[in-house]
């Protein structure tokens, strides 16, 4: 069964609060700016965390399955856990 959750710059985030992933990372062009070349995960209430490209995918990859239900066959049993 997919996890509800991912892991978003070391945090454990459940996947209902993502909101949207930025498809390019960040450029603001300040020089004090910590967040230039990552990639903005936007959350419930305003809150974003900033990710790496990889991190992204896997977030995105992890949006989909849990969507979709691609683990679960169509009388909602879990593939993974079959015994």
């Amino acid at each position: 069964m997919s996890s509800l959750f991912c892991i978003i710059d070391d945090k454990h985030v459940p996947i209902y609060r993502i909101l949207w992933l930025s498809a390019v990372p960040h450029f603001c062009g300040e020089e004090d700016c910590q967040c230039e070349g990552r990639y903005e995960v936007r959350l419930e209430q305003g809150e974003s965390l900033w990710t790496n490209r990889e991190e992204r995918d896997e977030i995105l990859k992890a949006m989909e399955k849990w969507h979709t239900g691609d683990d679960l066959d169509a009388g909602g049993q879990d593939f993974e856990n079959w015994s």
